[in-house]
């Protein structure tokens, strides 16, 4: 029986979780479906094109059944956590997605949802698309160092880490007050609540330049004598 391409991506994203992107390359997932490598190649031309179909496949559950008329700042709240949690399923899973640019159909509705709760906001397209971006870098970058965190909390690493802990903990207590001040929530982060604080500032700060944006356009009055 032919392998297909999504038993191919499958088998990566199994490979992703047992040993992090590293640990995945044409060979071992070739190895892994009892198949010679160069059989591959009728799916995917490199490495890279593998790693973009599981970028794609991560989000396939994500932004699905979006109400045309739903609260766009709900929209973007919820939409935000898919991704997260999306990423969060599988080992370095944010790191598999940046910097892919995959324009399938799992990407564009995500995109497409995101896009169109900024314009009922009431921005414009280019606004809505930097401010659609802004949002997946924000959310690429978070899961980054929240999984690198968790890793690094890991049995493995564990007196790898506290001897980083207190070689910061020393020299912030001697030299940076504030980062002394801030030791807690540096080394016990709420990921949930960081990650909704975050999402909170971003969509604040659209919010302002929209505000800005309207009142550059509204008329000015004349002052007739």
């Amino acid at each position: 029986m032919a392998i297909q391409r999504d038993d191919v991506v499958q088998t990566a994203l199994a490979l992703l979780d047992g040993g992090g992107m590293e640990g995945v390359t044409l060979r071992k997932v070739a190895q892994a479906l009892d198949i010679q490598a160069p059989s591959l190649y009728w799916h995917f031309a490199n490495k890279q094109a593998l790693l973009d179909a599981m970028a794609d496949a991560m989000l396939q559950d994500v932004a699905r059944d979006v109400p045309p008329d739903a609260d766009w700042r709900a929209v973007l709240n919820a939409v935000s956590l898919e991704i997260r949690h999306a990423f969060n399923a599988y080992r370095d899973g944010a790191r598999v997605f940046a910097g892919t640019y995959e324009t399938t159909e799992n990407v564009l509705r995500t995109g497409e949802a995101m896009i169109a709760a900024f314009v009922r906001a009431g921005a414009d397209i280019e606004l809505a698309t930097t401010t659609a971006f802004s949002v997946v870098y924000y959310v690429v970058g978070f899961v980054i160092e929240e999984q690198a965190f968790k890793a690094e909390a890991s049995s493995e690493k564990a007196a790898e880490s506290v001897a980083r802990k207190t070689a910061f903990l020393n020299a912030a207590k001697q030299t940076y007050p504030l980062s002394w001040q801030a030791r807690q929530h540096l080394f016990a982060p709420d990921f949930d609540k960081r990650f909704s604080v975050g999402i909170d500032l971003l969509l604040g700060g659209f919010v302002q330049q929209l505000a800005d944006g309207n009142k550059k356009k509204a008329p000015r009055r004349s002052h007739a004598r």
